[in-house]
């Protein structure tokens, strides 16, 4: 009876450790997403700074600025749990983001016509911040992939499967590459 005891005693105490486990990772899983969310907030929050500066030297160029808005509001109204993300939903985000960093990037064209936009001490510094902003994004997704990993692997892991089976703990998406970053470039002289 003791041995049939401390048999039950152990595999219950497993079974809190693999549990406890999955949920500390699960939290940093969503405490990265938190700081992929707060980074293209921010890039989001710089959008309109960007359009008025362009704007005041390109006025003809209302398109420009109509589309980097429309873009900016669809990719600030994409919200995801990051408890509950799939792929799709990530997927769908991605895209969101791809859309506003195209735009954005008709936009950074608009402003290479014109010097002395790109002279004047304001632009700069919002430029600097753009810059500063892409790159924070680009840690946070890096960082949130790795949590998603280390998480994905105790999900999966045999005998931490079982446990995650039972309280229903299933594997994160990962941020990918887009489809144009895949293809290599065209390099002509």
């Amino acid at each position: 009876m003791i041995v049939v005891l401390g048999v039950i005693a152990i595999v219950a105490l497993w079974v809190v450790n693999v549990y406890n486990a999955l949920v500390e990772q699960e939290e940093n899983v969503e405490s990265a997403w938190s700081q992929v969310e707060n980074q293209y907030q921010r890039r989001a929050d710089l959008v309109p700074n960007l359009v008025e500066m362009v704007k005041g030297y390109a006025k003809h160029e209302q398109e420009t600025y109509t589309r980097t808005m429309e873009a900016r509001a669809r990719a600030t109204q994409i919200t995801i749990d990051p408890s509950t993300v799939t792929p799709e939903q990530l997927a769908q985000f991605q895209a969101a983001q791809g859309e506003l960093s195209q735009a954005l990037g008709r936009l950074m064209a608009v402003a290479e016509r014109y010097p002395e936009l790109k002279a004047s001490e304001e632009f700069t510094k919002l430029m600097d911040q753009y810059e500063g902003t892409e790159n924070r994004c680009t840690i946070a997704r890096q960082q949130f992939n790795e949590e998603a990993n280390k998480f994905n692997k105790i999900v999966r892991r045999f005998p931490g499967n079982i446990v995650a089976s039972m309280f229903g703990f299933e594997k994160k998406p990962y941020f990918e590459a887009d489809e144009e970053a895949k293809k290599a470039p065209k390099v002509q002289f």
